[in-house]
């Protein structure tokens, strides 16, 4: 019996230490090596601050910045730390009370048509991107806002679009706080 405790304890050991430190260890150090931006995540940093990341969505409320899709995550929303969807199913009176306030709010600014992640939540509540037909439909809003022409916006939401992996996978696609750095390094930091 005493062997068998011996043996247990010692794979115990064994493996607690292989899976808790050298496994990650190695891979820790291997993506370090190969991606050190995305091991260390994806952080953007401006005039040497960090100032978010472009995997976790951020919110921006003036009309001088694109908005992002509405977040679900934490009582304000963009809380990391309470990070999931709604949990509200398409036949929810509050999910569908909000998208409409959602949409009252959007087409009071334009009156061309709302694209879908406008006035829905991503799963995580954190997404950092919209779609481009989304960027789309703010350009003109951001370029009274910010008193510039629209085509200085279309051209910095033209450079700073992202398109779908080998042409085929999603769609184009902007990621917020890339474009509102971009305005703010092309155009001034503008307080609205």
């Amino acid at each position: 019996m005493y062997s068998t405790f011996r043996s247990a304890a010692t794979l115990l050991i064994l493996f607690t230490l292989l899976t808790g430190a050298a496994y990650p260890l190695a891979l820790t150090g291997l993506t370090q090596v190969i991606l050190p931006e995305q091991a260390n995540g994806s952080v953007i940093y401006r005039d040497d601050k960090v100032v978010g990341s472009n995997l976790i969505g951020q919110s921006f409320a003036s009309a001088v910045y694109f908005h992002p899709r509405p977040s679900a995550a934490g009582q304000n929303g963009y809380d990391a730390a309470a990070s999931s969807g709604s949990n509200l199913g398409p036949l929810s009176v509050k999910l569908n009370e909000r998208i409409a306030a959602s949409l009252t709010a959007i087409k009071d600014e334009n009156l061309a048509p709302v694209p879908a992640d406008a006035v829905t939540t991503s799963s995580s509540g954190l997404d950092p991107h919209i779609s481009l037909a989304n960027a789309l439909r703010q350009v003109e809003r951001v370029a009274v806002a910010r008193g510039v022409a629209a085509s200085q916006i279309q051209r910095i939401v033209d450079r700073v679009a992202e398109q779908p992996l080998f042409g085929l996978f999603g769609e184009p696609q902007v990621n917020v706080l890339r474009i509102n750095i971009a305005l703010d390094a092309e155009l001034g930091k503008k307080n609205g």
